[in-house]
């Protein structure tokens, strides 16, 4: 899914990121930790609200191990699947649910 521009559902602005400094925030990107941002709608990191509801620094809103095997995250993909709220989603991408892709990804991966 690297590189996807998804439509996202946020119910709250729960789930500010703070870090010890800046220098740990540095690593964890460098170490490529950052798994989700919140972007704007010519896909540039969103820094302030709207765009980036909860203010977590650049634009930051999933993590994940090194080893990708546990992620966690503040939207809510399951609101943009079969039967969720298309209403939401952009015009270009009317018919189509991307976030699918993330659940489908997650059951091949457990087998």
């Amino acid at each position: 899914m690297a590189g996807s521009h998804l439509p996202i559902a946020v119910a709250h602005g729960e789930g500010c990121a703070e870090f010890e400094s800046d220098a740990h925030l540095a690593r964890l990107e460098r170490a490529g930790l950052v798994a989700a941002r919140f972007v704007n709608h010519y896909g540039a990191i969103a820094n302030r609200y709207p765009d980036n509801p909860n203010g977590s620094p650049g634009g930051m809103t999933a993590l994940t191990t090194p080893d990708g095997r546990v992620t966690i995250l503040m939207p809510h993909p399951e609101r943009h699947v079969p039967g969720g709220p298309a209403f939401l989603a952009p015009r270009r991408l009317e018919g189509r649910r991307s976030w699918i892709r993330l659940f489908r990804n997650a059951r091949v991966f457990v087998g």
